[in-house]
Parts: structure tokens; sequence; C-alpha cells
């Protein structure tokens, strides 16, 4: 089946010598897009250049080519199913998808498959697809783990902002590299680029009365506010129309606060939600689609809402608001009583443009019932919000099922890492704030796994029963309901394609590679698991290991493949990841894609898995 490989290699002969120097090789495998690690390429053309001669020739072509693509795990699929005449026909290739990947095809769809990615014209005018285009099939997004439906936004956008989990890790971005590098406006600008659509923003007095930012733990270069907004505004929506919140941690005077206000009206101009969408007092918060292209200032609000539609001026209105209470953790010493209680001074025009997240002190989920309006909300610290998940994890779920809740990181955590978002979607949290910015942890991929689906937009509709009054769910404990949908997942994980080397420089640094599976959600369905690692091999290592996993809540549930390199004497090496939510796998036979610690695909790289999500007998 190399014979297209071979004439299309002729036409790449520049000089028609039939010999085939590494360059060309190189170049001509960009051409007919098979991607390969360079290193590969080398080790395979140093294996096939047996004359030494510097150049491959017609025989050696061949080798060079049948070594490069040589997947057996493949060879038994493909035979089993290649029917007509030792290749796989449209009906073939349709029973593969019918009865293996169980997807819903029809005939159109396998010549479809056959049109985008058979390589072979002699086969494709015959509608037939080669084992070479079976295995360009199989690694392109048509045979990814990840369900393309679900690639674009399909999801309803026009429910409550609060009805949805909101991409809010922004700091994140800034990894290890670029800490003693570029002034912070860049880490709003690469969150924004990766559609987080909650950003804070620092405030502090600045000289020259103008306002500035700067980021307690990390960059000591501090930045104008009015050059951070700019940033923002022409960052905030390249990647998702939705709508960004501007969460304000706000630590300036009077005076500074008036700036603060007259630079987000004025860089943000009619983007800026100024008052309410209606023309009457609203009864919640507006949706994602109501808010494309704005901003909302998340901040202290010197009174309520309704203030704006009253005529009679009588409205209460305080003059200072108490502090936050993320400011005061920042203190931790024995002024802490003291401060709790500090007021500071707002500034009516900042106070003015907080129009539907207003920060509010967060009382217990009674108080708020009974006193807390929907575009009131809390922001609280990670220790207490994992007691609340776990002492009233209903009333929680309640509590979000009108009101945003934001829950932000302990200060303890200068270690940089970062607390696990899962239980806090589980008890239906918005804004779940990773803010430590230094590593690209477990919790971050999980983040940005939970996020990957419905066009990576920043915002993910919760299942209907975080979101219908009437649900009694309990993640701590499963009673019947529409959330408890029992399954088996059956995966298998075959084998690995292309993984990178760890250190180039080492000799032996060959990687010994291992893989697990975990899967996270309700505490249930925690579980993870691991291959045995394979000696010496990360060009084709290959595992055939089956795992079961019982799932009780699928729709909370996020898979992760993480693979590592196996070291006996200290922690496996980390070589690449993926993790996405079981409602966006798919059956079958699967290319799952790997990203380096810091989320970017690794090229050419991946996992070979099948996979069967069955429900429970």
């Amino acid at each position: 089946s190399s014979s297209w490989f071979i004439s299309c290699m002729r036409k790449a002969d520049k000089n028609k010598d039939n010999k085939m120097t590494l360059k060309e090789l190189k170049h001509f495998l960009r051409q007919v897009n098979i991607e390969v690690d360079d290193t590969y390429v080398e080790e395979i053309f140093k294996k096939c250049d047996t004359s030494n001669s510097g150049t491959l020739e017609d025989l050696e072509i061949e080798e060079f080519y049948s070594l490069l693509t040589k997947r057996e795990e493949i060879d038994v699929i493909y035979a089993k199913y290649a029917k007509t005449e030792g290749e796989m026909s449209a009906r073939d290739l349709l029973d593969f998808l019918l009865n293996e990947q169980r997807e819903q095809a029809t005939i159109e769809s396998a010549l479809k498959l056959i049109e985008k990615h058979e390589l072979d014209e002699a086969a494709k005018q015959k509608k037939c697809m080669t084992k070479d285009g079976f295995v360009m099939y199989l690694n392109q997004e048509d045979g990814c783990i990840f369900n393309p439906a679900h690639s674009p936004v399909y999801q309803d956008m026009s429910q409550p902002l609060n009805h949805y989990f909101i991409s809010s890790s922004h700091n994140t971005y800034l990894m290890e590299d670029q800490l003693k590098g570029p002034s912070s406006t860049e880490a709003y600008v690469k969150a924004l680029m990766k559609s987080c659509r909650c950003v804070e923003l620092d405030c502090w007095d600045g000289p020259n009365g103008e306002p500035i930012i700067y980021h307690g733990y990390t960059l000591t270069s501090k930045i104008l506010f009015k050059d951070v907004i700019r940033a923002i505004k022409d960052y905030a929506f390249k990647t998702s129309p939705y709508p960004v919140i501007l969460s304000l941690e706000n630590h300036c005077t009077v005076e500074q606060q008036q700036l603060m206000a007259h630079h987000l009206i004025d860089i943000l101009g009619s983007a800026l939600v100024t008052k309410p969408l209606g023309d009457t007092m609203p009864a919640n918060l507006p949706s994602p689609e109501e808010l494309k292209g704005k901003f909302l200032v998340k901040g202290k609000r010197l009174n309520k809402l309704d203030a704006m539609f009253s005529n009679n001026n009588t409205t209460v209105e305080e003059d200072s608001v108490s502090e936050e209470d993320e400011a005061v953790d920042c203190k931790e010493n024995d002024q802490k009583a003291k401060a709790k209680k500090a007021k500071i001074k707002l500034a009516k025009e900042l106070s003015d443009i907080v129009i539907y997240c207003k920060s509010v002190h967060f009382g217990g989920f009674e108080h708020a019932r009974d006193n807390q309006s929907f575009y009131e909300m809390s922001s609280l610290k990670e220790s207490k919000a994992f007691q609340l998940a776990d002492a009233s994890a209903t009333a929680f779920i309640h509590h979000n099922m009108d009101k945003l809740t934001r829950i932000y990181p302990a200060g303890s955590r200068t270690d940089s890492s970062n607390y696990n978002p899962v239980p806090m979607w589980n008890v239906g949290c918005q804004i779940v704030v990773a803010l430590n910015f230094q590593t690209n942890t477990k919790e971050m991929h999980l983040n940005q796994g939970r996020f990957l689906p419905n066009g990576f937009c920043g915002y993910i509709l919760k299942p209907e029963f975080q979101r219908s009054p009437s649900s009694q769910f309990n993640p701590q404990s499963l009673t019947e309901g529409p959330w408890l949908q029992k399954k088996v997942l059956h995966v298998l994980v075959i084998s690995a394609q292309q993984l990178p080397k760890l250190n180039k420089d080492k000799q032996n640094s060959i990687v010994d590679p291992l893989v697990k599976v975990e899967i996270q959600g309700v505490a249930a369905d925690n579980d993870k698991k691991t291959t045995h690692h394979i000696e010496n091999n990360g060009f084709n290592p290959t595992w055939n290991t089956k795992f079961e996993f019982p799932i009780s809540v699928p729709e909370l549930a996020l898979l992760r493949f993480v693979v590592e390199d196996h070291d006996s004497a200290s922690q496996n090496d980390y070589i690449g990841q993926y993790c996405l939510p079981l409602t966006s796998v798919r059956n079958g036979y699967r290319h799952v894609p790997l990203l380096t610690k810091r989320g970017d695909i690794i090229p050419s790289a991946g996992l070979f898995v099948h996979i069967m999500l069955m429900d429970q007998k």
C-alpha cells in the first residue's frame, strides 16, 4: 500500500536521482501531512540507510515508509473489516463505524471519510480505503476520542448566567518561564485568549493619581489600571463572544476609585454594562446570549439595584462598605478581628457601575435565602467552601440555582498548588478560581477539560439536576434521581505513538512510558488505574491493558489520561495528558491527543485506546 507514497515521493525528488536525503524526506513528510517527530525520522533514516550513503534509494525508501507507519494494532482491526479484495470498501467502512465506533453513520458519511482521508488516488477512484487512509482517519478529528459535535457552541446559551460553570482560572496561564518576563498585561491577554471569562484586578493607589495593578505573589512590576483595561478590551472577545466579568479587588482611595470608574466607562464604552438590561427591575441574571460582547464589573455597591428604578431619592445610600473578606485573609495576624470590621469608603461612580455582580459577605445559606438578591454574590475561601460542600451540599446547590458563588484559594497556598475544582462544580459553584499561576497542575488540566466542549467559549451549562428547584441531588449521598445513570466505562489502553523525549541531552533519554486513566466526578466515581511501564520505547509502546470504571453520575464526570515516564528511583516524569468530560467521550477505537503541562498540543504524539460506555446491568 506504499505505492502512493513512492509515487508522490518521485514527484518530490527535485533532482530526479531517485535518492532522498534526510532534508528532502522531512520536507516531503510535511507536504503529505504526515506528522512525525524529527528525532524519529532521523533514527528510522539511519536504520534504513544500510549503504551509509546519506541518502535512501528505492527499496530503502519503501523500508523507511513501512517502519514509519507500522501499526500492528491497526493492521489487526483493518484486516477484520477489509473484506473487499483486501481493502475496505465504503460498505466495509460503514460496518466498522456502526459496529466498533457505535456512530450514527450512513453510507454517505463513509464515502465522505474516504474522500477526506484516503491518500491513494486509485483507491479513492474505487471508493475504497487503504490501510494508510484508515490510519490517517484514526489519527485525525474523525477518529478522536472527543466528540466533534461538541466542538462548536452546542448548548443552550439563553439561561441565566448562574446556570453555567464559568471559566475563571485566569492567572494560571503565567507559566514558570513567564514569571520573570513580560509585564502582567500579558497574563490577562493569555487568559482571555484561553477563553477565561472572569479576571481579577488587584487595584492599588499609584503615583501621579493613577491607579495601578499588581499581583501580590509574583510580578513585582506594577502596571497601570488603564493599560490593563485597554488590553482586556482588545482581547476579551477574540476566542469567545460571551461576557467577561471584571472582578475588582479594590484597595484604592476614593479619588483613584473615581478614576477607575472613568477609565472603565471611557475605554470599554458601550461594551460595559452600566445599568440593568430591561426597563424594569429584573428578577434574575441575564444570559450569556444577552450579554454577548459585554463586560460586567464585580465589586462593592453602596445600595440596592432597585434604586435605579425608584424615582424617590429616599433609598438608603451608605458611604462606606465593609472590606472584602479576601483582603482580610492576607493580613493573617492579630488585627484580624479589627480588620474584619474595617470599612472602606467607596466612590459612588464606581459603585454605580456594579450591576449584576455586587459583592456581599456570605452569612450562611438561610441568611442568603432571606436577604440576598440574585445579583448579590459571595466569594468563599476554599476551606470554608469545602466545609459547606461536605456538610450541606444540597443547600449549596440550591443557593447556586439563583445566585453566583466564587471560590478563591487559601492565602496559605504560597506553594502555588491549586485546590481541586471538581467538588466545587459538584455543588454547582460557577466561578471556581485557581489563582496559583506558577504550576500547571492536574487541577488546571481538569479545568481545561471541563471547558473543552461548547466551543471552548468559557461557559458550560450545568446539568439539569443542578438547575431545577425541585432537585434533591446530593453529590455525597447518591439517592435515586435523574442524576443517577449507572454506567460502566470500559477502557482498553492499546498503544502510544511518538512520545517526546524528555531530556534531549541524556544519552538514555528514551522513555519508559506508563498510562494512568482517571475519573474525577462525584466522590463515588473518583478512581485511578495505571498500566505497567514499557522499557525504552517512546515510539510505539503497546500495553493492551483493560480497565473498568463504574460510574454513577456521568454528567459530572471527567475522564483524564496521563502518560508518565516510569522512574523507580524518583517521581515519575510527566510526558503528556488529555482530559475531557465523560459526556463528550466517543465509543470505539479512538486517538487521544496529548498536551504539554501548559496545555499545548504535542504534535504527532498520541494514545490509541478502545472505549465502551455501557449501561450498568
